[in-house]
C-alpha cells in the first residue's frame, strides 16, 4: 500500500510513500481535516538528503505500531524544506527560538490553525542520550491536546506574537548602509573566530563559508588587507586537503562533523558546490593559487557529471548515505571511504602505501569500522604517480553502489550553478562550462519562467512544480543571468535579469523601509511573511537580491535599483560588527558598493583579438563586483538589431584609434580609456595569467 506521496512531485516525499504513515502534502486539505477530526498537526519537515532523516523514517515512520497510533490523533504533513523554504522558514524560526537549536528532520505540532505549540528534531525510537522516545512525544502531545487545550492554545498565541515581533525588526525602518568602519569590524570580529591552526571559523561542525570567503577576498582587493587574505588562503587550502573535499570525485560535502575538516556530512549539495566552485576561482583570481585552480576546476568537472541531468540543468543534491557491500545495509559514506586492505587489493603492497601516504589512509582509520576519509593533506612530489593513483581509486569506486540523487531542479540553487560555471568556463578557457550555464538557463526560462513573468521554484524531469518562486530564486537566477551576460556579451541576459528584479521590487520589496520578504506578496499566507537577511547555507534572498540589483544598476545606470540595493544593504550595518558570519554575502555586496561597483566597457568587434584581451583582463580584474560589458560601439538612441537588448553602459563608446578600447567608471565618474590590457588590469587590480 501506498500513501498521498506516491504522487508529489518531491523525490524526498516520494521516499516516504510506501510508510504506514498517512502522510498528507502541505495545504488546506490536510488543515481543514485536522478541524474536522479535532486532532493536531504533526509537521514533519526534511529534504531527500538528509542522513537523520533517512533514520526517523527508519525507525519510526516505517514502524507500523506506531503509525497507527499516530495516524489515530494527529494529520501528518510531510514537507520537503526544498521545495517550501518558507514553510520551513517559518516553523524553523519558532523551534530555534523555543529550543535554542534547529536542524533537520524537524518535527513541529501545530493547531489546526497553523499554529506550532510543541517542537523538535530527530527524536528516538527509545529513550536516550536524554531524549524521549517519539512514541513518548506522541503520547504527551496528544494527553495535553485533549486534557489541556486552552493551555495548548495560549502557547501557540504567545509564539505567533513572538514571531510577529521578530519580525518588525527587520521592517522597524531603515538603516544606512554599511561604511568602511563597519566593514572593518567585521573583519576584525571574523579574525576572533577565525581558527589559526585548522582554518575556518568556529569550532564543530564546522561549515564551508563559502560567503564569508567571498567577503574576504573583496576586502582584500579594495583595502589591501594582508589579514584578510590569510583568512581566505588559509581556510581555503584546508577545506580543500581535508576530507570534507572528495579527493577522488571532486565537489565537497555538506559540512564537517569534527574541526579540522576531516571528516564530512557527505550528503553533496548543489548550492554549496556551485559558491565554493565561484570562490575558489577568485581565490585563484587573487592569489594564482594553482590548488585553488584545480579545486574549482574539479568542482566544475564534479557539478557536470553527477549533478547534470537530462534536460540540462543541475540536479539538488547526492545523498549522504549509500549501500554498504559488506553488511548489505546503507550506511553514510560508504561510498566514499577506504581500508587499508582494500587499497592493497586495488593497487598492490606498493602503490598501496603511496597512496595510504598521499591520502592518509591509517589502520586505525579517520571514520568510522576502521575506514578512513580520504585526504591530501600536502602536494604530492610526484604528480604523475599521484594523478595515476587517483584515476585508479576513482575508477574503481564507481563500482560500488552510488549515492541516491535528488533529482529535482531548484532554480534558486541553478542560478548560483549558472554565475559560477560562466565565469569559471571564461576564466579558465573551458568554453564548455559557459556552454553548461547556458543550457541550465535555457531551461529555467523554458520551465520555470512563466508567460507573465513569475518564476516557479522546482521542477523535474522538464515538468515545472506547482510551488512559487522565493526571493532567492528570483535574486539568484538574475545573478546567474548577469554573469552570463557579462561572459558571452548576450544583452539578452542582462534584459531578462531586469525582467525579475522588477518583480522583486514589486512583489518583495516594503515599499516604506526598502526591507525585503522571502515571499511574494500573492504568496500563500503563512503564521507570519517570511524575513531574514541572514546567510544560511546559501546566500540570504534579501542580500543576494541586493547584489543583483546593484549590478543591474552599474550596466543600465538605473537610479531606482541602485537606490533599492542601497535600502536593502542598511540591514548589513546592523549585524556586520555583531554576527558577520552569518551576513557574508551582504558584506561582500557592501564591498562592491563602497568601491563602485567599477563599470568596465569593452568596445570593439566581436572576435577582435584586441576585443578579447581587454575582456580578458577585465574579466581578471578583482575590484569588487566589477561589472563587464562587451559589444560593438554604438551611439546612445541609435536603434538596436531586432531581439537585441540595449546596454546603457556601451553607448556613446567609440573605438580609440580604430583600435577596441576599455572604459572604466566608479562614481559617476571615469577614467580615460585604454587600448591596453595591462593598463586595464591595473585598473582593476592584480591579473593572474
Amino acid at each position: 500500500m501506498v500513501n498521498r506521496l506516491a504522487h508529489a512531485t518531491s523525490p524526498y516525499l516520494q521516499q516516504h510513500a510506501d510508510n504506514p504513515v498517512d502522510w498528507w502534502e502541505w495545504g488546506p486539505e490536510a488543515f481543514a481535516e485536522a478541524e474536522r477530526r479535532g486532532v493536531p498537526v504533526l509537521l514533519s519537515v526534511g529534504y531527500a538528503a538528509c542522513h537523520w532523516c533517512h533514520v526517523m523514517a527508519h525507525e519510526s515512520f516505517e514502524d507500523a505500531g506506531l503509525a497507527e497510533y499516530l495516524n489515530g490523533r494527529f494529520v501528518a504533513v510531510k514537507v520537503d524544506r526544498e521545495e517550501r523554504p518558507d514553510v520551513d522558514a517559518v516553523y524553523m524560526e519558532a523551534v530555534q527560538a523555543a529550543t535554542g537549536q534547529g536542524g533537520w528532520p524537524m518535527t513541529v505540532f501545530l493547531t489546526p490553525g497553523k499554529e506550532p505549540f510543541y517542537f523538535g528534531t530527530y527524536f528516538p525510537p527509545r529513550p536516550r542520550h536524554g531524549m524521549p522516545s517519539f512514541r513518548q512525544v506522541l503520547e504527551g502531545v496528544d494527553a495535553a491536546w485533549r486534557d489541556r487545550r486552552e493551555e495548548v492554545g495560549e502557547v501557540a498565541r504567545r509564539i505567533r506574537a513572538d514571531l510577529a515581533e521578530r519580525a518588525a525588526v527587520y521592517s522597524a525602518g531603515a538603516h544606512n548602509p554599511p561604511g568602511e568602519a563597519d566593514l572593518h569590524q567585521a573583519l576584525v570580529t571574523l579574525s576572533r573566530d577565525f581558527d589559526q591552526a585548522r582554518g575556518g571559523f568556529g569550532g564543530a561542525p564546522k561549515f564551508p563559508p563559502a560567503m564569508v570567503l567571498e567577503f574576504l577576498l573583496r576586502h582584500h582587493a579594495r583595502t589591501g588587507s594582508e589579514a584578510a587574505l590569510e583568512m581566505a588562503v588559509r581556510t581555503g587550502e584546508a577545506m580543500a586537503r581535508g576530507g570534507i573535499h572528495d579527493q577522488l570525485g571532486g565537489g565537497f560535502a555538506r559540512y564537517s562533523v569534527d574541526a579540522g575538516w576531516v571528516v564530512p556530512h557527505f550528503e553533496k549539495m548543489l548550492y554549496d558546490n556551485a559558491l565554493l566552485l565561484r570562490a575558489y576561482l577568485h581565490l585563484w583570481r587573487a592569489t594564482g593559487s594553482d590548488l585553488a585552480r584545480r579545486v574549482a576546476l574539479s568542482t566544475a568537472d564534479f557539478l557536470l557529471r553527477e549533478l547534470l541531468t537530462p534536460e540540462g540543468a543541475f540536479a539538488s543534491a547526492l545523498d549522504a548515505d549509500s549501500l554498504d557491500e559488506e553488511t548489505g545495509q546503507s550506511a553514510e559514506g560508504a561510498y566514499y571511504v577506504w581500508e587499508p586492505g582494500q587499497l592493497v587489493d586495488l593497487l598492490g603492497p606498493a602503490d598501496a602505501a603511496t597512496a595510504a601516504r598521499l591520502f592518509t589512509v591509517t589502520a586505525d582509520g579517520t571514520f568510522e569500522h576502521g575506514t578512513s576519509v580520504l585526504q591530501l593533506l600536502a602536494d604530492p612530489e610526484d604528480f604523475a604517480e599521484y594523478e595515476a593513483i587517483r584515476a585508479r581509486l576513482a575508477e574503481a569506486r564507481t563500482a560500488r553502489p552510488a549515492p541516491a540523487r535528488d533529482d529535482k531542479v531548484v532554480a534558486a540553487w541553478n542560478g548560483l550553478a549558472i554565475a559560477a560555471l560562466a565565469e569559471t568556463g571564461a576564466l579558465l578557457d573551458r568554453p564548455e562550462l559557459v556552454e553548461a550555464a547556458e543550457r541550465a538557463a535555457d531551461l529555467l526560462l523554458a520551465v520555470h519562467l512563466t508567460p507573465d513573468g513569475r518564476l516557479l521554484r522546482t521542477s523535474r524531469d522538464g515538468r515545472a512544480g506547482a510551488n512559487a518562486g522565493v526571493l532567492e530564486d528570483y535574486a539568484d537566477t538574475a545573478e546567474g543571468f548577469l554573469a552570463l551576460y557579462a561572459v558571452t556579451g548576450e544583452a539578452s541576459w542582462l534584459q531578462l535579469a531586469g525582467g525579475l528584479l522588477d518583480t522583486v521590487l514589486k512583489r518583495f520589496t516594503d515599499e516604506a523601509s526598502g526591507a525585503l520578504y522571502d515571499t511574494a506578496d500573492d504568496a500563500e499566507e503563512l503564521i507570519r511573511r517570511p524575513q531574514d537577511p541572514t546567510d544560511n547555507a546559501t546566500p540570504s534572498g534579501w542580500t543576494a537580491a541586493a547584489g543583483a540589483l546593484l549590478t543591474y544598476a552599474a550596466y543600465t545606470g538605473s537610479d531606482r535599483h541602485r537606490t533599492a540595493a542601497e535600502r536593502a544593504l542598511g540591514v548589513v550595518g546592523a549585524l556586520a560588527g555583531r554576527a558577520p558570519r552569518f551576513i557574508g554575502w551582504g558584506l561582500a555586496v557592501s564591498e562592491a558598493l563602497l568601491d563602485g561597483p567599477r563599470e568596465v566597457a569593452v568596445v570593439g568587434p566581436d572576435g577582435d583579438p584586441g576585443t578579447a584581451a581587454l575582456r580578458r583582463a577585465a574579466l581578471l580584474g578583482t575590484a569588487p563586483g566589477a561589472v563587464v560589458a562587451v559589444g560593438a560601439p554604438r551611439k546612445a538612441g541609435e536603434p538596436v538589431e531586432d531581439g537585441e537588448a540595449e546596454v546603457p553602459l556601451l553607448a556613446d563608446r567609440p573605438l580609440i584609434g580604430g583600435a577596441p578600447a576599455a572604459y572604466v567608471c566608479r562614481h559617476f565618474a571615469c577614467d580615460a580609456p585604454t587600448t591596453d590590457p595591462a593598463a586595464l588590469a591595473e585598473k582593476l587590480g592584480v591579473a593572474v595569467e
